[in-house]
């Protein structure tokens, strides 16, 4: 989700801004939705983000497909 407004940024259990993530997912310091899975989370995406790009959702998928894996609440460790 683009964060560019002050409004989009979730909060921190006193109100105050939080950047790594929009307020549709993390508000008062706790995720929205704590067991929502990443897959859930894109299947979930990929309509919002085609009609808001005006783009197929096959599109849209490959994008979230990309970038969900590598924002803050999905990463996963380095396997060494």
């Amino acid at each position: 989700m683009p964060m560019t407004r002050p409004e989009d940024f979730g909060t921190d259990e006193t109100g105050c801004r939080v950047n790594d993530y929009c307020h549709y997912c993390f508000a008062a310091g706790s995720f929205t939705e704590p067991r929502v899975t990443m897959q859930q989370m894109l299947n979930r995406c990929v309509a919002i983000l085609a009609r808001q790009q005006h783009m197929p959702e096959e599109e849209a998928h490959a994008v979230l497909s990309d970038v969900l894996p590598g924002l803050k609440r999905w990463r996963q460790p380095a396997v060494r």
